[in-house]
């Protein structure tokens, strides 16, 4: 009975602790200032698999492959990610450098499909990824999906013809976003 005694001592004694730590406001919570690297590795992991088990359910949609498909995708991702993910031959933009944990480069990695659909539609929590499923549907969703398949083997050139390409975004044209209706045929932020 002492054991348990001891270890309920334990932990009052911890959970006062972190209250106490948490109380003072000593803890830095600026972005400038990274995590420990413990609770970096905690928290990784926990988002990596926490993703992957709610994704692991997600049926896959035959037209990933389809080139209407993957075109919207593009005009998406140009709209609304190169801020913080790049594109081919991009560098660092003026958001991206501010961002704490720094969001991957999509146009040098390849992503799980279904991890991809999981994280657009609910976004990350403690991070600037924002849920897209709040304002998209899943078939936009999924176009950008099958655009990220692609997106690493593309030359600047190429992401820059095939957004160029891209349809409008109805939300976007018609404001529905918030923006001024202009998020595609304006790709000034397209860099070679």
């Amino acid at each position: 009975m002492t054991l348990v005694k001891t270890a309920l001592f334990l932990l009052i004694l911890v959970i006062l602790g972190a209250g106490v730590f948490i109380w003072s406001g000593t803890y830095n919570p600026g972005a400038d200032s990274p995590h420990w690297k413990i609770t970096y590795a905690l928290m990784q992991t926990a988002r990596e698999r926490s993703v992957e088990h709610h994704a692991s359910a997600i049926a896959l949609p035959t037209n990933l492959d389809d080139p209407d498909v993957i075109l919207k995708g593009a005009g998406q991702y140009a709209a609304m990610c190169t801020s913080c993910h790049l594109a081919p031959g991009m560098r660092d933009t003026e958001l991206r450098p501010g961002l704490y944990p720094k969001p991957p480069n999509l146009s040098k990695g390849s992503v799980e499909p279904r991890e991809a659909f999981w994280v657009i539609k609910h976004g990350l929590k403690m991070s600037a990824m924002p849920a897209w499923g709040m304002s998209h549907d899943d078939p936009t969703i999924w176009s950008m999906v099958a655009f990220l398949r692609k997106l690493p083997a593309m030359t600047p050139a190429q992401y820059k013809e095939m957004v160029a390409k891209a349809p409008p975004d109805d939300d976007m044209e018609s404001g529905g976003d918030g923006s001024d209706g202009h998020a595609h045929g304006d790709h000034s932020h397209v860099h070679e």
